[in-house]
């Protein structure tokens, strides 16, 4: 397996369904249908804010995306959005998504999520990529590392934990829960050597 900086051309649309498989539980009601949930992430899906995970013959296992003052590994623009869903939908599903949206944070290198492959699961994947964006914020010159997950997702806290993350701050949802299928989001930071 190899750990790099950035995303393969070829390797998007693998990306982008990955993406998906970890993420469109929460966001399937905003962003679905599924097909054009992936035609929005293949047109936003930012290679240079990436780290991915690529077996020996060339599979990807794992991405950990992440922001930066120059963007997001799947953020886009409103104009995105309305290639994709058309004016009213992009509207409302951009209304909504603000809510869960990071702010750039100048004072932390801050993630934008991590998947691995289900059938990767369990063999250290995970850990490689969080390793990576370690690494990757020192080289930035940050002094700590900051991410956000939900309370469903109980197997990727248990691994920050064991990277030393400590919560920070939690923020509930209330009614919008509804919309995303969790009620809780806790962010955790951890220092960087």
């Amino acid at each position: 397996m190899q750990v790099r900086l950035g995303l393969p051309d070829q390797l998007k649309p693998e990306a982008a369904r990955l993406y998906w498989q970890a993420f469109g539980g929460k966001l399937g009601r905003v962003m679905g249908p599924e097909d054009r949930a992936h035609a929005f992430l293949l047109r936003v899906i930012r290679a240079d804010h990436c780290i991915c995970a690529v077996s020996d013959d060339g599979a990807l296992l794992g991405i950990a995306g992440f922001k930066s003052p120059f963007g997001s590994f799947a953020g886009g623009e409103l104009s995105d959005m309305q290639v994709v869903y058309g004016r009213v939908g992009a509207a409302w599903r951009s209304n909504l998504l603000r809510l869960l949206q990071s702010d750039i944070d100048n004072d932390r290198f801050l993630i934008d999520g991590i998947c691995v492959a289900r059938e990767q699961r369990g063999q250290g994947i995970g850990s490689s990529l969080v390793a990576a964006l370690m690494r990757e914020g020192v080289a930035r010159g940050y002094p700590a590392i900051r991410l956000e997950v939900i309370d469903t997702n109980i197997r990727a806290r248990a691994l920050y934990e064991r990277f030393g993350f400590a919560p920070w701050r939690s923020e509930t949802l209330g009614p919008l829960r509804h919309v995303f299928g969790f009620s809780r989001s806790v962010t955790m930071v951890r220092a960087l050597p």
